[in-house]
């Protein structure tokens, strides 16, 4: 059974989300503050997956979301916001936020996108198709790792996925919106630059020079493709 921790500070919410989650098959812990969280995402074993709201009191879910994945933290996150807000949802995935829900939203897509991103990381850990190496960027599927020139690199369970999906098909020009439904496997009407973010993400992490990139290249006007480098 997965736990997730769900992270609000709005009772009513909370147990929205709870009780759908635990009709789904989910064990759910909860926290009204981003102390609170930080306290259980310090436990062993820690939860598989983190809902956090955006709006919080004291350590909002911007820092809170930062503050793990600097501590080397990835387990997935899906933010919850109350701000129809493009500018929100894009810097909450560049704090390391994995996905995102926009309140008002239905408990069915939330309990179907957690399930989803669940999915898609527990599929990666148990990949059995063995090394990409890309060069200077070998990845490892069964070990789910990354190196770099030898050294390993932390990625999110979303970089490390969209990573494998471009060294899967090494040297292939994929468009950003078939990123978006591969890699995240449903529709982000009009919502491409959560690929570019991610694109961006995973260049800083691999990359000599980010803006010069040996690996990841852009394709202008169609999407990105993996090489071997140059």
């Amino acid at each position: 059974m997965s736990r997730v921790l769900v992270v609000d500070d709005e009772e009513s919410i909370s147990k929205l989300v709870e009780y759908n989650l635990q009709q789904a098959g989910f064990e759910v812990l909860t926290a009204d503050t981003g102390t609170k969280a930080l306290a259980i995402m310090a436990e062993t074993p820690r939860p598989d997956l983190v809902v956090l709201d955006l709006m919080l009191p004291g350590i909002g879910g911007m820092e809170l979301c930062q503050r793990l994945r600097k501590e080397g933290i990835s387990t997935p996150i899906i933010m919850l916001t109350a701000k129809d807000d493009e500018v929100d949802r894009i810097l909450g995935l560049e704090m390391g936020a994995d996905d995102y829900v926009t309140k008002p939203f239905s408990p069915r897509e939330l309990v179907a996108r957690v399930k989803a991103v669940l999915r898609r990381a527990n599929d990666e850990g148990s990949s059995e198709e063995g090394v990409y190496n890309c060069g200077e960027i070998v990845l490892d599927i069964n070990r789910y790792e990354v190196t770099v020139r030898g050294e390993r690199v932390d990625l999110t369970p979303r970089e490390f996925e969209l990573l494998h999906y471009l060294a899967k098909h090494m040297g292939r020009v994929m468009s950003r919106d078939h990123l978006l439904d591969k890699v995240w496997g449903y529709e982000f009407a009009g919502d491409t630059r959560i690929v570019d973010v991610h694109i961006s993400h995973l260049r800083d992490k691999l990359e000599r020079d980010p803006k010069q990139p040996e690996f990841i290249k852009t394709v202008r006007g169609v999407g990105y493709k993996l090489i071997r480098g140059e």
